[in-house]
């Protein structure tokens, strides 16, 4: 068993493991050489392109987990649903979701299976000694992307729909639930020891509305998995408990101390939070902030030591060696 998954488990080792979210990405110079002339979903769908980008970050770091390269809306793209990712605006949809009628037509598409996704985790199952992360899009963000068509700061429109159209909204959550929770199975039928759901926009949403309006379908996704689940968001302080409910591991952003975060949710394994701006500080500046976060960990049963959000893609890769390095003790 791996430090990770120990830890993923309840169970603290000897260290805390680490890896980063957005490892296997936009910081790695070796990545931007191997994706030139490709699109970001034609990467994501040819196994050895994407098992070469999820393997990359182990090898350069020593990272003691590979988070499986892809997107969220990558289950989408394979269900048939007209959807591009572009450079420095994220997913763009080919139409918006803003009827019954658009409702109906996505919800007859479906994931019945991958094969270049079970191709691809299963090559680096095969190669690696450390265990493969799979994720998925938590299906709140999954739906303010479709509905709005593009990403959005306030995602009024998502919001307005799930209030106005309460049905819609439920057949909509609920086919994004299955979607995202059929991905992540997949991911672990090829092989994953852990899986996470990432939800970026769930912060915008109000205690009450989370509850009766995201929380649901979120644990339906997560009811796929068949091993440790993680749940992460952004900007979700105030949401921190009912997420903690339905995972294994909880994600915290750069924004709350852990150890506040264990008074609050005593029992859970936490994961997180380093500072993603303190990734271009001196490294006097960002050790003292490892190390701090190392012991507020300490107030939780475990620990995975992680980025309280992706990898920006100007980061010198040289330092997320040096962190992993100086977690180890090898410094």
């Amino acid at each position: 068993m791996s430090l990770l998954v120990d830890a993923a488990r309840g169970i603290r080792g000897e260290r805390v493991p680490v890896w980063f979210m957005r490892q296997a990405g936009r910081s790695l110079p070796e990545y931007r050489a191997l994706r030139e002339g490709t699109t970001m979903l034609e990467a994501c769908l040819r196994p050895e392109m994407a098992a070469e980008i999820t393997m990359q970050p182990v090898r350069r770091h020593g990272v003691d987990g590979a988070v499986f390269f892809s997107d969220i809306v990558t289950p989408l793209k394979v269900a048939g649903i007209d959807v591009d990712i572009k450079p420095g605006v994220g997913p763009v949809f080919g139409t918006s979701i803003s009827s019954k009628a658009d409702i109906d037509n996505l919800v007859s598409h479906r994931l019945e299976d991958s094969q270049e996704i079970r191709d691809a985790v299963k090559i680096c199952v095969e190669e690696l000694d450390v265990p493969v992360l799979g994720f998925g899009g938590a299906p709140f963000t999954l739906a303010a992307y479709l509905v709005e068509g593009k990403p959005s700061r306030d995602h009024l429109a998502a919001r307005a729909l799930m209030y106005s159209d309460p049905e819609s909204w439920d057949r909509l959550m609920t086919w994004a639930a299955d979607i995202t929770g059929r991905f992540l199975e997949i991911q672990i039928e090829a092989g994953a020891s852990v899986v996470q759901l990432f939800d970026s926009w769930a912060g915008s949403l109000s205690l009450k509305t989370y509850e009766e309006k995201v929380l649901p379908y979120s644990t339906r996704a997560l009811s796929y998995a068949t091993v440790p689940t993680i749940h992460f968001g952004t900007g979700t302080s105030t949401l921190l408990g009912q997420m903690a409910s339905i995972c294994d591991v909880l994600g915290v952003d750069y924004r709350v101390p852990l150890d506040s975060v264990a008074k609050r949710i005593p029992g859970k394994p936490l994961q997180g939070n380093i500072d993603p701006a303190l990734l271009a500080a001196p490294w006097s500046v960002l050790e003292k902030h490892i190390d701090e976060i190392i012991e507020a960990g300490k107030a939780a049963p475990a620990h995975i030591l992680n980025l309280g959000h992706g990898v920006p893609p100007t980061t010198d890769p040289e330092v997320l060696t040096k962190i992993v390095s100086y977690v180890k003790g090898e410094l």
